[in-house]
């Protein structure tokens, strides 16, 4: 079973990191911690008001959170990760990659980050970022214990971070649902992966001072 993060508080988010980006792309799967997501929600509604986001859930993912409730915290309509049984409003994936100019995949569970390292396109948001060639993406990991041990794993991972516009972000200790033990690999905060991916929007519009390279890969997460 995905493991549970520690759970934000408003006390925890203090730190505002800048943030270019106007229309976010934001693909939540099916980990617990996914639970959180309208905490984090009204934290970037709150911070990055004239941020626009479009909100896209995974079948797995509606077991903790509700496409009506990122409706409301949003302000456009949150739509399942599911092709649609009528063709007439063409198709999802293209508009998104027309619309944004970033995305971020929060959290991304192990069958998710699996599919996106393997070029598969067999849902909208999937076939939304493999098209996505231009737009810094961001991919936090939320994984069960023993997940960054597995080669196949590390694997999946290095693929990801070859994209040039793409960031794997690395992953924190985090308790898991099943075991009790803070023996999973668990999303980093909202914040960081908005830190992470200004990162990659400068390096990728060639601006800011500092040098960046736009990826990374997860260290594993050995058991406490």
């Amino acid at each position: 079973m995905p493991q549970n993060e520690r759970e934000p508080t408003a006390d925890s988010a203090k730190a505002v990191p800048e943030f270019g980006g106007r229309r976010l792309l934001l693909v939540s799967s099916g980990a617990v911690a996914v639970m959180h997501l309208p905490f984090w929600l009204n934290w970037i509604s709150t911070n990055y008001p004239d941020l626009q986001i479009q909100a896209v859930v995974t079948p797995s993912a509606q077991r903790f959170v509700s496409q009506d409730a990122l409706t409301l915290l949003t302000g456009r309509r949150a739509h399942l990760d599911r092709w649609p049984a009528q063709t007439d409003t063409g198709a999802l994936h293209a508009q998104w990659v027309e619309w944004a100019d970033c995305a971020l995949v929060y959290p991304a569970t192990l069958n998710y980050l699996g599919r996106l390292a393997s070029g598969l396109g067999d849902s909208p948001s999937l076939l939304a970022l493999q098209c996505a060639a231009t737009i810094p993406i961001v991919v936090a990991p939320s994984l069960p214990p023993g997940a960054t041990d597995n080669p196949i794993v590390q694997e999946n991972l290095r693929r990801l971070a070859t994209r040039p516009n793409l960031v794997v972000a690395p992953t924190q200790p985090a308790r898991s649902a099943t075991t009790g033990r803070r023996d999973a690999a668990g999303a980093v905060p909202v914040w960081s992966a908005i830190v992470l991916l200004e990162r990659c929007r400068r390096a990728l519009a060639g601006t800011g001072d500092e040098q960046v390279t736009p990826h990374r890969t997860t260290q594993p997460i050995r058991s406490a």
